[in-house]
């Protein structure tokens, strides 16, 4: 057998191997359990793969982000084919690995129960334990066609090989490649084939090298996304290198259940969801109220302390508006249909740009004026498919705190210097102290983006170097820029290590230029303004539910709906809190008083899961002294605090926004 000479890749180092012909990717890694795949010459291979003479091989690790796919991708399979096992009629739609795991979707009689999971499961676990091995096989289009002629969606999806990205979500994991492949599931002893899907790979060597898995739920889900489409059963799963990090990602899941937004805004009576508005569209009640009054309130005292002018601008306008700003044309599958009066086309405002647009070029504008910081907090509205509405952070109707900054070209960088410094410090003041930062740029391949290169080039470049200016991970995001120009997205951690979309800020030479914005500068010639989109929290909505999940609810002091709740021993210590409340009330804190018929005990529960910073509560002893005690959300307490003495230490807590 004649030799081959490979190049193994590992880190940073780089070792030539001679081999024989027919050698095995998996035979470079012998005993390597966790190397699960292989990446040749930049593409991923099944560790089947025979190497060739000059390939350059890198070994693919189980924990790192391809080799989860390759495990979760594989799990995937083993559900599909552990649901045809126990549901014959089942038919297969689509299942590529996600974040944290994997779905599969399925066109099944009856939507799948969780008796029928846990019946999946156990039939996974045995499939897992016999060890099949994952066999790649090249096919054409029309022997594809033949063999899986009972799969209504497969047979579509060939039709579809080439334009897979396109075809709906998660397609490219199965047409994706040059050629078309099926995934045999063959016997470990025997090499029969067990079961069969049409997938572009790789997977793992065989099923036992699946470490852990877990079914979660099961969901509707249209067929390729689309409401047009049959309606599929999907049933999503994760899947982990080992049982311990599976048993911390279902610790993690439990722990970001308890601090759902939603759940929290019913318990907590922040707002809601009528089903007489629709889907995505939430109203706040009082206590939430007070929340959003807050952040607002705070936010629009930043941005005043720091030069910027607060405009209003109406929820609907004439389309032709979106049509110069570029957003129609572009952007219009985001945007609500067209409304229909006056022999014209009306549209809700999805963006406020446009009309911030129109304010600075109202009058004539001179270099003196710049920049020219226009805020405002502006409800839209845009298009969101029914399937992605997700409470607050997913909606139909928000508001954003949006500010669009005018400035001239030697102005640029030190106003996106300045704006990150401001975005961040303001982010810092809510409670959010861990970021990275990303820099969203234009894909040159495609049409989406409007502008000359040059043009880009220097946006582009001016925002990574105010993006080094902070000392903080910088994270590329090629092709993700917005149409008109590239952004800097701000990413926060809550406090269970969720990483969030905050603040983008984006340069803009293209609107100006549509919209025909100009200034008089020194010389007395007229120049085109650069414009900076920012839009700080993102949406009040969507911010305002981060915050509600980072705190689990017990928001600080100063965000509290109610900041401390008075808790008489008895009746007769009602009056004497009262009056507590008031003089607490006219150092404009928000304190209530539960006088109602409950025990003691339990208006204290009540105010625990209320998650109230302070619980004031008053005896005889107090009344005597003219003193409360204090009682923490922890349940520790403070005795005898003089009356005068308590308000001024729930008043140093507002204005330190601090946390108790």
């Amino acid at each position: 057998m004649s030799d081959v000479r490979v190049i193994i890749h590992r880190d940073s180092e780089r070792e030539e191997r001679v081999v024989t012909t027919g050698t095995t990717a998996a035979e470079l890694f012998p005993g390597e359990r966790t190397v699960v795949a292989a990446r040749v010459a930049g593409e991923l291979k099944d560790l089947a793969y025979a190497v060739a003479d000059g390939d350059e091989v890198e070994p693919v690790e189980i924990s790192s982000e391809d080799g989860l796919n390759i495990l979760r991708h594989s799990t995937a399979h083993v559900m599909a084919q552990a649901v045809q096992e126990l549901f014959p009629e089942a038919k297969l739609g689509i299942g590529p690995p996600i974040r944290d795991g994997f779905y599969y979707d399925f066109d099944v009689a009856e939507p799948f129960t969780p008796e029928d999971l846990k019946r999946i499961e156990k039939r996974m676990q045995e499939i897992q334990k016999r060890g099949q091995k994952f066999s790649r096989r090249v096919t054409t289009d029309n022997d594809a066609r033949e063999e899986l002629a009972g799969e209504p969606y497969k047979l579509e999806l060939i039709g579809l090989k080439g334009n897979a990205a396109n075809a709906a979500e998660g397609a490219d994991a199965e047409v994706g490649g040059g050629e078309l492949t099926i995934y045999d599931n063959l016997d470990a002893k025997t090499g029969e084939l067990c079961w069969k899907d049409l997938c572009r790979g790789p997977h793992l060597p065989t099923t036992r090298n699946i470490p852990a898995f877990k079914l979660m739920r099961s969901a509707a889900a249209y067929w390729r996304g689309s409401e047009k489409n049959p309606q599929l059963q999907r049933i999503y799963g994760t899947a982990w290198p080992s049982k311990d990090e599976l048993k911390a990602h279902l610790e993690f899941l439990a722990e970001a259940e308890k601090r759902d937004h939603r759940k929290l805004g019913s318990e907590l009576d922040l707002f809601s969801f009528p089903e007489e508005l629709g889907p995505g569209l939430a109203v706040f009640h009082p206590k939430g109220g007070v929340i959003r009054k807050e952040m607002e309130t705070y936010s629009r005292k930043r941005h005043e302390d720091t030069g910027y002018e607060f405009v209003n601008t109406p929820h609907i306008s004439k389309e032709r508006l979106f049509e110069i700003s570029g957003h129609l044309p572009n952007y219009s599958d985001g945007m609500f249909p067209a409304i229909e009066f006056d022999e014209q086309n009306y549209r809700l405002k999805a963006m406020n740009c446009p009309m911030h647009n129109l304010i600075f070029k109202a009058r004539g504008r001179s270099y003196r004026e710049l920049p020219l910081r226009l805020f405002e907090f502006g409800t839209v509205y845009r298009y969101e498919k029914s399937g992605v509405v997700h409470g607050l952070t997913r909606s139909r109707g928000f508001t954003q705190d949006d500010s669009h900054i005018y400035c001239t070209k030697e102005q640029m960088a030190g106003e996106l210097d300045s704006l990150l410094t401001f975005v961040l410090d303001l982010l810092r003041d809510y409670g959010l102290n861990e970021f990275e930062l990303e820099l969203s740029t234009r894909d040159p391949e495609s049409d989406k983006f409007i502008g000359e290169d040059a043009e880009w080039e220097e946006a582009t470049e001016a925002l990574r170097q105010a993006a080094a200016k902070q000392d903080l991970p910088l994270v590329p995001d090629p092709g993700g820029a917005a149409y008109y120009g590239p952004k800097i997205s701000v990413q926060a951690k809550d406090a269970i290590g969720r990483s969030w979309q905050m603040s983008t800020i984006q340069v803009d030479f293209q609107q100006p230029k549509r919209f025909g914005l100009e200034y008089t500068s020194s010389d007395g010639t007229k120049q085109q303004p650069v414009m900076i989109h920012r839009a700080l929290f993102g949406s009040i909505e969507r911010f305002f539910a981060v915050l509600l999940e980072h705190y689990a609810g017990a928001f600080p002091v100063w965000l509290a709906p109610v900041q401390a709740l008075g808790i008489p021993i008895g009746d007769a210590h009602v009056p004497y809190l009262q009056e507590f409340a008031a003089k607490a009330k006219e150092r404009g804190l928000r304190v209530d008083v539960d006088a109602s018929s409950d025990r003691m005990q339990k208006k204290i529960r009540n105010a625990q899961k209320s998650k109230v910073p302070f619980m004031i509560i008053a005896g005889d002893e107090d009344m005597a002294n003219g003193a409360v005690s204090f009682r923490y959300r922890d349940g520790s307490q403070e005795n005898g605090i003089p009356a005068d003495e308590a308000i001024a230490k729930i008043a140093k807590a507002v204005e330190d926004r601090v946390q108790v």
